[in-house]
């Protein structure tokens, strides 16, 4: 590449405390985002984000605020136990009783996000999984669990440990009845996920609705995944939406309530 060209890359940190801050920032402007494309249901959905020293503990939006809304300074940080450690507002119970085992059945994982999306939820309800359809798609081809089951709001410990089983060591799950959970080793990648994948159920649902599909063979759909299913690509594709969100709604970085 040529010298003097920009090629945008996930940030190094000099300290703890930059690393905390920079990741509050990108999960508030991942839930501002999740706002502006339709994401929220009420007070239904959740992302998160690991603190970077205590390991146990996740940054994640408070209860009954609108994601449309939400600032640096809204943000709650949560304890194993599912106390709020630092904020002003509840925790929402299916929050941590998904996210908690989340994180603690996947190291690898700095968030995770989870909403009642309307294209998601409605491909949840064929409990099938996402298909080689499109080139986006791929992202996800063998990299996806299936939660086929649904006994209610998930509120208990014992079915958030069952989602992550069901998760696995991939990037999303497809919860049946319920809708889509995506992860990433950044905030940016795991938001871009959902993202991703809410379209390509979208795409997906409305190529069956037209006519016969033709997915993408196995072999193309494989090495497709080995370019576009990375979690530094899923980073990547983030950062056009972040810029556009920060650039419109700055009062998202504000630390002070």
């Amino acid at each position: 590449m040529s010298d003097g060209l920009i090629l945008s890359e996930p940030p190094l940190f000099d300290t703890l405390e930059e690393e905390r801050a920079h990741r509050k920032q990108r999960l508030a402007a991942a839930l501002r985002i999740f706002g502006r494309f339709g994401f929220e249901e009420g007070n239904a959905g959740h992302i998160t984000a690991r603190d970077p020293e205590l390991e146990d503990h996740f940054w994640v939006n408070p209860f009954g605020l609108s994601f449309k809304l939400v600032r640096v300074c809204d943000l709650l940080l949560v304890d194993s136990e599912g106390r709020v450690v630092e904020g002003r507002h509840h925790v929402n119970r299916a929050a941590f009783a998904i996210h908690s085992q989340i994180h603690e059945a996947r190291p690898d994982v700095i968030a995770a996000a989870h909403t009642h999306s309307t294209y998601g939820r409605a491909l949840s309800t064929l409990a099938e999984p996402l298909e080689p359809l499109t080139q986006d798609a791929c992202a996800f081809y063998e990299d996806q669990g299936l939660f086929d089951d649904y006994t209610g709001p998930v509120v208990e410990l014992s079915e958030g440990r069952r989602v992550a089983r069901a998760l696995g060591p991939h990037k999303a799950v497809i919860l049946r009845n319920h809708g889509l959970l995506t992860v990433g080793d950044t905030v940016d990648a795991a938001a871009w996920w959902f993202i991703t994948m809410e379209r390509s159920c979208q795409v997906q649902l409305l190529a069956k609705a037209a006519g016969k599909v033709v997915p993408i063979d196995h072999d193309n759909a494989a090495h497709t995944y080995r370019e576009v299913g990375d979690d530094l690509i899923g980073w990547m594709n983030f950062q056009p939406i972040h810029d556009h969100i920060l650039r419109i709604e700055p009062d998202l970085l504000e630390t002070t309530p």
